[in-house]
């Protein structure tokens, strides 16, 4: 017996529709959606059909509806905070299941932050120094949530110094994943003293522009972790 295939609902097939459109660019940033009555004239559908596709497409923030008279539905400006938010519960989804461990999470972040390190020192401003600066901590007087945070922020403001948004997207949810508390219990005597040397070390080297010094040091940090990793 040849099995069926299921029908998506005619909401879904619109909303993909649209999406389509969003995503290649055929409707940009700003743009006005078509009128609901005219897409129902469109896609054949019911207007409560029109209006469940439009709210599915504005729960995945790819448009904002407005009302009066002027009103209707508009293609959203692109948000960076929106759509990392969006990686990061993919991403922790990700790593409760077992499709993805630490090794993995290590590499991803060799591939983007040893980089990331070298554009920073070449581009960085005055501005992502005193960022970098803030993001300092002192293994010997703060607790181990402010080191941590400290942690994720150091290294969101190096993504921030590359002056390339992509980095920041890509970087950011890797700090937002969840570290199992017996993950914390076991790290070593001295880890966020060699955490924090590091950082100042990756800080100097961005400071003097010294990109390969920069890069060196990032896979420097990495490989620590990647070892305690593995103990």
């Amino acid at each position: 017996m040849t099995g069926s295939t299921v029908r998506p609902p005619a909401y879904q097939l619109l909303a993909d529709e649209l999406r389509d459109e969003i995503t290649s660019g055929r409707l940009q940033p700003g743009e006005r959606l078509p009128p609901e009555p005219e897409l129902c004239v469109r896609s054949g559908v019911s207007r409560s059909t029109v209006r469940e596709a439009l709210r599915l497409l504005a729960s995945q923030h790819l448009i904002v509806t407005t009302r009066g008279v002027t009103g209707g539905s508009f293609v959203a400006h692109p948000d960076a905070q929106q759509l990392s938010d969006a990686l990061s519960t993919g991403l922790t989804l990700l790593t409760n299941s077992a499709e993805v461990g630490l090794a993995d999470l290590l590499e991803l972040r060799r591939a983007v932050e040893i980089p990331a390190a070298g554009l920073a020192a070449e581009r960085r401003s005055d501005a992502h120094l005193v960022e970098l600066r803030g993001a300092m901590f002192d293994p010997d007087l703060d607790e181990l949530d402010t080191m941590m945070a400290a942690h994720a922020a150091f290294h969101s403001a190096i993504a921030s110094a590359t002056c390339n948004p992509l980095f920041e997207l890509v970087t950011r949810p890797l700090y937002n994943i969840g570290i199992g508390e017996e993950v914390v219990e076991g790290l070593p005597d001295g880890y966020w003293e060699r955490i924090d040397a590091d950082h100042r070390d990756l800080l100097t080297h961005v400071r003097n522009r010294d990109s390969a010094g920069a890069m060196e040091a990032g896979r420097r940090h990495l490989d620590y972790i990647a070892a305690v990793a593995a103990r």
